[in-house]
């Protein structure tokens, strides 16, 4: 973790309370719905990326029931949460990680990759890298949908949105480090992403998507005709 950033979420009493609200974030369900949407028609196997009490890998189970899935967290209420929801689940394995360190590739490969409001939590130079070892995991053709709380242009909007949330200025999470989606979009760009857009966006809430290229088709032989003689 850099210095100047604060994390709180190995506390259980900050995990805990955001699991108490977790389900009235203003049209969060909105977002969700486009997440699953941008889910390739066949998926065998999901990561789901700061996947705290397992609201969104519940629900892309749902919609990919024959999915198998890896869940990471690295906070030990939001893994005990996960233990406890899909414990019974031989599809789902749950694996303690905090991502500040880099993914293993031990991981092993993914049609999707998923993530719901955990990334804006690591340092901006993290989320690049983050991105990074993401596309390496995917395989060609898989897809990267990030919902995700993302900065405001302006003060007045930043402010306009925690009215709407209820917040009140110096109520929030000091684990936020927030980033413009136009950034962020252009780092998945650069880093090989295609497809990339901003699928979806209320206020401060966005879906950031990508996928890696397909592999290309085979080039077709070229035929080499002999030159006749003369």
């Amino acid at each position: 973790m850099s210095p100047n950033s604060v994390n709180l979420w190995s506390t259980p009493a900050h995990a805990l309370e955001y699991l108490g609200r977790a389900d009235s974030v203003p049209h969060r369900t909105e977002g969700e719905a486009e997440l699953l949407e941008c889910l390739p028609e066949q998926v065998s196997r999901v990561l789901d990326v700061g996947s705290g009490g397992g609201r969104l890998l519940g629900l892309v189970k749902l919609a990919r029931p024959d999915a198998a899935a890896v869940a990471l967290d690295f906070s030990d209420t939001m893994l005990g949460e996960l233990r406890e929801r899909f414990g019974g689940d031989g599809t789902v394995s749950i694996v303690g990680h905090d991502l500040e360190q880099p993914l293993l590739l031990s991981l092993g490969r993914f049609d999707a990759v998923v993530s719901s409001f955990a990334i804006h939590h690591l340092p901006h130079r993290r989320k690049r890298s983050l991105y990074q070892e993401i596309f390496d995991l995917l395989n060609p053709g898989g897809v990267f949908c990030n919902l995700e709380h993302v900065s405001s242009a302006t003060d007045a909007l930043h402010e306009h949105f925690l009215r709407c949330l209820s917040v009140r200025p110096g109520e929030e999470d000091p684990s936020n480090q927030l980033l413009d989606v136009e950034t962020q979009l252009q780092w998945l760009r650069a880093i090989g992403f295609v497809d990339v857009d901003c699928h979806w966006k209320w206020r401060e809430l966005a879906l950031l998507a990508g996928a890696r290229p397909a592999v290309p088709a085979a080039a077709t032989p070229r035929v080499v005709r002999d030159r006749e003689s003369t």
